[in-house]
């Protein structure tokens, strides 16, 4: 498949870029600083761009099978980057007729799993009140690509990892797995990779843990 990852610095995005590869896809990094990309291979294009103009990004996305987004805030003083840069890229996307969009955001965005503990809950309560600023952005993303053209799935993973892809996180269509507080940024960036030619995913958020 050929394919353009959005945030390709960051932890997911990098682990996107590297295991597409791995499977032999064309990717397409799109990129503010190609320095911070570690990840080489054949079938990697590197395409620059700031992310202000979604003119400009429209040579990164026409014609792909799919686009992968691990935008977002890296930290509270960044909230509002989430909603405002896949802004630009959905612009880019409707422009060029692109339809596949998967993108990350974070569990406490989507709906409690039926049946969770309440310590699960609190937990979650808890975080959601210390970054609300950031999952506000998120929430305001994820509007965004419900008004969309696009054929969307939001991916929504609790607490980030550094780990090897594990293979044996779950995943809930709507709503998230019970008892799931950890993924690994890797098995993210797997999960986002086999769920492009899912259909139950389209247009869904979809909860991912161990």
């Amino acid at each position: 498949m050929k394919l353009t990852v959005f945030g390709a610095t960051g932890g997911i995005g990098q682990e996107i870029v590297r295991q597409a590869l791995e499977s032999g896809h064309q990717v397409t990094a799109v990129v503010r600083d190609p320095a911070r990309l570690t990840v080489t291979g054949a079938g990697l294009e590197v395409f620059r761009a700031d992310l202000t103009d979604p003119g400009a990004l429209c040579p990164a996305v026409a014609g792909r099978d799919a686009v992968l987004s691990g935008l977002g805030a890296r930290s509270r003083k960044d909230a509002g980057v989430a909603a405002r840069l896949t802004r630009t890229v959905l612009g880019a996307m409707e422009a060029e007729g692109a339809r596949r969009l998967l993108v990350v955001s974070a569990s406490p965005v989507g709906p409690d799993p039926e049946g969770s503990a309440l310590v699960d809950r609190a937990m979650r309560g808890v975080i959601s009140g210390i970054l609300k600023d950031v999952y506000a952005d998120l929430k305001e993303m994820e509007d965004e690509l419900a008004r969309s053209a696009t054929d969307w799935t939001v991916v929504r993973p609790p607490r980030l990892q550094n780990k090897p892809v594990t293979g044996t996180y779950r995943t809930v269509v709507g709503s998230f797995p019970l008892k799931g507080r950890f993924i690994g940024r890797a098995d993210v960036a797997h999960a986002m990779l086999a769920m492009i030619g899912d259909a139950g995913t389209v247009k869904q958020g979809v909860g991912v843990a161990y």
